[in-house]
């Protein structure tokens, strides 16, 4: 499970992510409908970027990855405001 924490001024926030919606939403990322939307998306924003194709084949052994390697942190930030984020596996 993903564990994300977020702490804003006195405020603490918990957001776990199992990996069976991480599998979810890669399927939904990896389809040709949603990345034809999201180009749409950047192209009417005026943006250049434009958003690659991701087979989900690709993506498979990143995510049986995340669930081999339990406990790594992946992401630990602090900002000057005090505000906190970490991303957990």
């Amino acid at each position: 499970m993903l564990k994300v924490k977020v702490k804003v001024k006195d405020k603490r926030f918990l957001i776990p992510v199992p990996y069976a919606v991480l599998s979810l939403a890669s399927l939904i990322i990896t389809s040709k409908r949603m990345i034809r939307l999201i180009n749409k998306a950047i192209e009417k924003d005026g943006g250049k970027f434009i958003f690659p194709e991701i087979e989900r084949k690709d993506l498979k052994p990143l995510l049986q990855g995340f669930s081999k390697n339990r406990g790594v942190i992946l992401v630990e930030t602090k900002m000057k405001d005090g505000t906190e984020v970490v991303v957990k596996l």
